[in-house]
């Protein structure tokens, strides 16, 4: 590798939409992220749906849902 072309690498403080904070390992000094391990359907068994302009309602009526 060369020498002094690469970011410093260090701590970072990792902030979710949620309100969960972290500390993790980044180039930047801190990080804004819209979801985490917290929040996330998979890891809490809790499904959100975000609908856009009706689309599930589209989607269950179309399918009979």
């Amino acid at each position: 590798m060369k020498k002094d072309i690469h970011p410093k690498y260090g701590e970072a403080k990792v902030t979710c939409a949620c309100g969960e904070t972290f500390e993790s390992g980044s180039t930047k000094k801190e990080l804004r992220v819209e979801i985490c391990s917290k929040c996330h359907p998979f890891f809490t068994g809790k499904q959100k749906f975000v609908d856009t302009s009706g689309r599930v309602d589209k989607f269950k009526k179309k399918y009979g849902m």
